[in-house]
């Protein structure tokens, strides 16, 4: 997703200004500001386009880019806050759900919630017990991404558990093909990495404490995961570059340098944007050449899912409002888009079939099928400082894991002094 310039956040600040934020004399206008621009943002006006014929109300869509919570800050102190937005940060809903600037949804919207569904993506958006949030569109980043003719000469078959996986990797390395590239100059990948092998050896409820940090990193649960991904870190031969190769590896380059030419390596970890990837910077035809199998089940670990995701909140509590949210909760309004391609909803009740291709029908039947064992990015979760700083927190922690895997125990106590500093702040 691409943020708006400077110029063109401007223009909309101003002209929000200018209408105050309201709707129209008829009362029958509706505001939405979201992250999505360009073919995003025109595959959600049709899901808008789709209300708008059913209800009779008009719905504008202001797009904020990477911007959107200085947006959404400016409009809030300047009193012109839109009806609805679409925001990817928990943090950032729970702040403005404290503060009282969002509205609880309306009985219908709960209920709608409740429908279409599994429990967790109620907590996800609830803020103590009070549900202020719709999942709308979610990222699956519980996938592994492999060359399809690299596995088939080496004579692998797609791993299911994590000593299946580490073995596959001795197998294609021997063969003269390193077996992974990971994008370790970008930190978020390595959070990705430790959060899916956190929820398969420590379990849910775990992580759900680790994530508010009610327990410390120097958890016994931590070092379980932490040994477990040395598993893989530790063996250099296994990852292209080793670990100085792969701390160069920016998340684009990790992708292309197995569907690239030269081909580089045969598998890569990330969400299921990896496909979007291979699609604009190869060759690779995605379903074909391109495949991927879930992240390796650990220790007899039953299927789970790390998400993303944008949350439809709402700053407005009127009717319109109201209609505009239970709407954005149902299967009728993901199917719009899911159609489309490029999406992924939460929602149980969109027909698979919905989906335009196999690939992309498997990612969201595996995020579906996680049920209650899907957990938000932790990450994404934590205070800023720790979880999403560049060079710096968890970030920088796992970065040094990566070229030390034997530290176990020093990472444990950095990440937990990290931790300490973030969530005291």
């Amino acid at each position: 997703m691409r943020a708006l310039g400077i110029t063109a956040i401007a223009t909309a600040l101003v002209l929000a200004g200018c209408t105050g934020g309201t709707a129209t004399p008829s009362g029958q206008s509706v505001e939405v500001v979201g992250t999505w621009s360009g073919d995003e943002q025109a595959r959600f006006e049709r899901v808008l386009d789709k209300f708008e014929k059913k209800s009779g109300i008009d719905v504008t869509y202001t797009a904020a880019g990477d911007e959107l919570p200085t947006v959404l800050e400016t409009r809030l102190q300047g009193g012109t806050a839109p009806n609805v937005a679409l925001v990817a940060q928990p943090g950032l809903v729970a702040r403005y759900a404290t503060d009282g600037k969002l509205k609880p949804v309306a009985a219908g919207v709960s209920a709608a919630v409740d429908q279409n569904y599994a429990g967790v993506w109620k907590q996800l958006g609830s803020v103590k017990g009070q549900l202020y949030g719709v999942y709308f569109k979610a990222a699956n980043k519980s996938t592994v991404w492999y060359s399809n003719n690299a596995l088939a000469l080496a004579g692998v078959g797609v791993p299911k558990t994590w000593d299946d996986f580490v073995k596959a990797a001795r197998t294609l390395s021997d063969g003269g093909m390193p077996a992974v590239s990971v994008a370790g100059a970008d930190g978020w990948t390595l959070t990705d990495w430790f959060e899916n092998v956190y929820l398969r050896t420590a379990g849910p409820q775990n992580y759900d404490k680790l994530s508010k940090h009610e327990i410390p990193w120097t958890d016994p649960s931590v070092k379980t995961a932490l040994q477990t991904l040395a598993g893989l870190f530790g063996s250099p031969q296994l990852i292209e570059g080793g670990a100085a190769g792969a701390l160069q590896t920016e998340f684009p380059k990790s992708v292309t340098n197995v569907f690239g030419n030269p081909q580089k390596a045969a598998m890569v970890f990330e969400g299921d944007f990896v496909s979007g990837v291979i699609t604009a910077s190869t060759s690779a035809k995605v379903g074909a050449d391109a495949r991927f199998f879930p992240f390796p089940s650990v220790s007899g670990s039953g299927p789970a899912v790390v998400a993303g995701g944008d949350m439809a909140v709402q700053f407005k509590d009127d009717e319109n409002t109201a209609k505009l949210m239970e709407y954005l909760a149902s299967a009728e309004a993901a199917a719009v888009w899911a159609e489309q391609g490029g999406f992924l909803s939460p929602n149980k009740n969109v027909p698979a079939d919905t989906y335009p291709d196999d690939v992309t029908r498997e990612l969201a039947q595996q995020l579906v099928q996680a049920g209650d064992n899907v957990r938000f990015d932790m990450s994404d979760l934590a205070p800023a400082a720790f979880g999403g700083t560049k060079g710096a927190g968890e970030w920088k922690a796992l970065q040094d894991f990566l070229a030390d895997p034997g530290a176990v125990d020093a990472t444990m106590q950095r990440l937990e002094a990290e931790a300490a500093k973030a969530f005291a702040a």
